[in-house]
């Protein structure tokens, strides 16, 4: 049952692609496409997966080593003796045979298990951190994928409702125009009128072009991470809200960056990786002990004098003491120490950062929030000007060019409250992001602000 349920996102993003995306696909379900299809997530994965054997590969320089090896050789002698014993009778030749052919078979099994290799076991914490930190590149991998995705989606929102406004924007100038040309036919315009709004919706046209270009554009980029076409995607809807970051205390959030933030925790064990490595290279001076173990049998066959068999077994301790290697291990030494300084000064950049980080992704939260307030009261006002220049060119205190700068200023100002409204729900993420905590929950939550 639990295999199942984890292959429940899998099957879910198989299933969008197979199908083509026919229905509106919302945030999170573009999420899930992308983890089973973006090769940079993918690369991510199985850089993962080989930073995990760093662990076994440590280990195993602790473990004892086993070693079998065999042999067999035939052997054709012949010896050539010296003047005494050429006199030797006849009876005793085969004593002494000038030539003989044998074979010779011999195998064994040795052992080493180290007792003291201070180097081995600096290697082996080394490769804990390394484990560590291929954990939490995948866990960042997969937050830069949530923020790549939120901002694909909402690229193509975006460029979906500029698209929407511009032919709104053009059907408006369009009725302008007519209405410029009737009032010109019966005397009540002049011919500017007309050519203003003819002006107007030639320029809205080439605006509609490059707005269906850019929306092409954005959703290549979303068709990148998700590795098919997209189709309609749901919009934002009445859930949206906004809210203040909690705790609304900047230095609050900075200070959970400091202890949580995923990027800051990878500097962290490398330079604790740079440490062990001074003292790994320190230990080339240190002796060595280990346990030596050998077995081995040896078999002459066939032989004219006479067949042998031998056995032998050995145990014992065995020290190494390195005393002058050319001035190798000091050199190593310095350069680990000025590879910890490096790692060391990594981190305080990387504190700074993160710090820096923090304080704009909170900034970004809360001027978002007054941004979009301000639009919102923005548009509002925006629909009052336009409605009163209509009235006002039908008493005739407005001309045809007020209409069309007030119409101008209401699409404009609703396409900039859409991009504020993206923008905040992108900053919410970043800030979680830089305290470390950005999961799939966080976009689920955003997820619900969308029908």
């Amino acid at each position: 049952m639990q295999k199942l349920i984890k292959l429940k996102p899998l099957f879910l993003a198989t299933f969008l692609v197979a199908s083509g995306w026919a229905q509106a696909a919302d945030l999170l379900e573009t999420f899930r496409a992308a983890q089973a299809n973006d090769p940079v997530f993918a690369a991510a994965r199985a850089t993962q997966q080989a930073g995990q054997e760093k662990l076994p590969q440590g280990r195993s320089l602790l473990m004892p080593s086993i070693n079998l090896n065999a042999n067999t050789t035939y052997n054709d002698q012949n010896v050539q003796y010296g003047a005494a014993l050429q006199s030797v009778p006849p009876a005793f030749a085969v004593i002494f045979p000038s030539e003989s052919r044998f074979n010779s078979h011999s195998y064994g099994v040795s052992l080493v298990q180290p007792l003291f290799r201070q180097q081995y076991w600096l290697v082996y914490t080394e490769s804990e951190l390394q484990a560590a930190q291929a954990e939490l590149q995948l866990k960042i991998a997969e937050q830069d994928l949530m923020l790549r995705v939120a901002q694909a989606y909402f690229d193509v929102l975006i460029a979906q409702d500029s698209v929407q406004l511009v032919n709104a924007q053009k059907t408006a100038i369009s009725e302008q125009h007519a209405q410029a040309k009737r009032n010109f036919e019966v005397g009540t315009a002049t011919i500017t009128d007309t050519l203003e709004a003819q002006a107007r919706y030639d320029l809205t046209g080439a605006q509609e072009i490059a707005a269906q270009n850019n929306l092409e554009i954005k959703r290549s980029a979303l068709q990148q991470l998700i590795n098919a076409t997209p189709g309609d995607l749901t919009p934002l809807g009445k859930e949206f809200k906004l809210e203040v970051p909690q705790p609304a205390n900047m230095e609050k959030w900075v200070e959970e960056a400091q202890l949580n933030n995923l990027q800051l925790a990878i500097a962290q064990a490398s330079a604790e990786i740079a440490e062990k490595e001074v003292a790994r290279n320190r230990g080339g001076h240190y002796p060595t002990v280990d346990i030596m173990a050998n077995y081995s049998r040896n078999t002459n066959v066939g032989s004219l004098i006479l067949g042998t068999e031998s056995t032998n077994k050995t145990i014992g301790l065995q020290l190494n003491m390195p005393l002058f290697q050319g001035g190798v291990v000091n050199s190593k030494w310095r350069e680990a120490e000025a590879n910890r300084e490096r790692a060391r000064q990594e981190l305080e950049n990387g504190r700074r950062n993160v710090a820096q980080q923090a304080r704009q992704a909170y900034l970004g939260v809360v001027s978002g929030v007054a941004q979009v307030q301000a639009l919102q009261q923005a548009l509002t006002s925006s629909e009052s000007v336009l409605e009163a220049s209509k009235l006002g060119q039908e008493v005739g205190v407005r001309t045809n060019l007020d209409v069309l700068n007030a119409q101008q200023q209401l699409f404009s100002t609703r396409r900039d409250l859409y991009q504020a409204q993206y923008d905040y729900l992108l900053s919410q993420l970043r800030l979680k992001q830089a305290v470390g905590s950005l999961g799939e929950e966080d976009l689920s939550k955003v997820n619900q602000t969308l029908h």
